[in-house]
């Protein structure tokens, strides 16, 4: 028999017959008229070439080759109803599932602390992995299943094919050492440019206020370049160096440095910073429910 002849529809009605026996109650049972039911038995006939089901006193017995089919069938309907039609529900307090994102060191540093805490309250057996990698790179790592959501600004994931949900907007500003001997509470275009300036560029990720400066053709005098921010702490708050770096980062390094923060002198940038996933994660319970967490946890865009 070519498998490609056979209606899976008529499993069920196989089924329902060893059940019930009744080709009237078979078919009540599976919402399908007596006509209708009549004719799937038939055409179930002709398939196996074998009467399958006969009129008896007590109704309408399995012969021999449907009593041999009859496991094999009830497997094959069960099979279908509880794991491939039955959607899984998803306990977040039992799975152990390890969920990767893609994330620069900026997004672990704002997010990962609270989302391990939250996690841990939540669904204390699930764990995290995190990616870092170039922009271009994120759309293949979430379509290849590498990874299942992105955090952060990813402008190449602006496309078909991938959802999003903006979580804050993030703007720069200058961090200095506490003491600066030059910049106070203030820093004017002019000193801006005079400063000596520590600038990050992560390896394949482009800084979108370098980028800025370079449309605007201003040019700054660059003393050190780091390939991760994590970098500028220790960096700034023992030298006279300026960095221009997103807010929230500043305000973290605020906290574990000798360091302060103050506005730029040019009207910056800003950054939008999204949950990113791939379509195919979309209906996925698991998936749904991270994301959930996720967005209530940081979602400032209300």
């Amino acid at each position: 028999m070519d498998i490609r002849s056979l209606d899976l529809n008529l499993l069920v009605v196989f089924d329902a017959m060893l059940e019930h026996q009744n080709v009237t109650k078979a078919g009540d049972s599976i919402k399908l008229s007596q006509p209708a039911m009549s004719a799937a038995v038939s055409r179930l006939r002709e398939l196996f070439d074998d009467p399958l089901f006969v009129r008896t006193r007590q109704g309408m017995a399995p012969t021999p080759k449907a009593q041999a089919l009859s496991p094999s069938v009830r497997q094959v309907v069960q099979t279908i109803r509880g794991d491939i039609l039955q959607s899984k529900e998803f306990n977040p307090l039992l799975s152990d599932r390890t969920f990767t994102l893609v994330t620069p060191d900026i997004a672990e540093v704002n997010f990962l602390p609270r989302l391990i805490s939250e996690l841990a309250k939540k669904s204390p057996h699930i764990n995290l992995r995190t990616l870092a990698m170039p922009r271009e790179a994120a759309a293949q790592s979430l379509e290849s299943a590498t990874a299942e959501m992105a955090i952060g600004y990813f402008p190449d994931l602006h496309k078909a094919g991938f959802f999003q949900q903006k979580l804050i907007t993030n703007s720069h500003v200058c961090l200095v050492r506490m003491n600066h001997p030059t910049i106070g509470s203030k820093i004017t275009s002019a000193q801006f440019l005079q400063a000596a300036h520590a600038v990050v560029k992560p390896d394949g990720r482009e800084h979108l206020f370098e980028r800025f400066l370079q449309g605007k053709g201003i040019k700054r005098r660059v003393v050190v370049e780091l390939s991760h921010f994590m970098s500028l702490l220790p960096i700034i708050e023992t030298s006279n160096l300026l960095a221009t770096v997103p807010k929230d980062l500043a305000e973290f390094f605020v906290q574990h440095g000798n360091v302060r923060y103050i506005p730029t002198p040019m009207k910056s940038p800003v950054i939008d910073v999204h949950l990113f996933w791939h379509q195919r994660f979309h209906k996925e319970p698991a998936h749904i429910w991270l994301r959930q967490v996720i967005h209530q946890l940081f979602n400032k865009t209300k």
